[in-house]
Formats: C-alpha cells, sequence, structure tokens
C-alpha cells in the first residue's frame, strides 16, 4: 500500500475527504518527524513507537575494493510494534 492508497483508505473509515485525510497524514508524519528530532519518543497505545537510536561508529569494508573504511557514527529513527499490532498481524 503506498501514500495515496493509505489516504484513501483512511477516508473511507474515517468517513472524510481525501483532502482532509491527507492533511491528517501529513500532520501526523510531520509531528512524529519534529518528536524524533529533538529526541522524544513518541508511544501509540496498541499500535507502537518511535524512537531514535543511536549508533556507534565502525570499521568496514568496501565489498568491491576490499578496503577498510570508516563508518561514521548516525542516528536512525527506529519503529518498535505494540503488543495488540504484533497479536493482528500472527
Amino acid at each position: 500500500m503506498n501514500k495515496s492508497e493509505l489516504v484513501e483508505r483512511m477516508a473511507e473509515e474515517a468517513g472524510i475527504s481525501k483532502a482532509a485525510a491527507g492533511q491528517a497524514l501529513d500532520a501526523l508524519i510531520e509531528t512524529i518527524t519534529l518528536a524524533l528530532q529533538n529526541g522524544e519518543t513518541v508511544s501509540i497505545l496498541g499500535f507502537g513507537s518511535f524512537s531514535v537510536r543511536e549508533y556507534a561508529a565502525r570499521e568496514g569494508r568496501n565489498p568491491q575494493t576490499k578496503k577498510k573504511i570508516k563508518i561514521p557514527a548516525t542516528k536512525r529513527p527506529v519503529f518498535r510494534a505494540g503488543k495488540t499490532l504484533k497479536e493482528a498481524v500472527k
């Protein structure tokens, strides 16, 4: 399912226009993004939580040349599914 299909399904389920569903989805994504940028965790009960995980710098290898390369430390967004979502997918 892509974004436009998600917006269409949201509009049907909520009984609102596609435009309103699109705005709601965009607002949700923007809000979660801003919270993660500020180092916050976003938890949606029954669905899951979004957080930022820090990964340390490490040494790797270029698969083509086999030379060692330094991979810098980074922060990545992480989603952890909640119990209700996990059980629904079983």
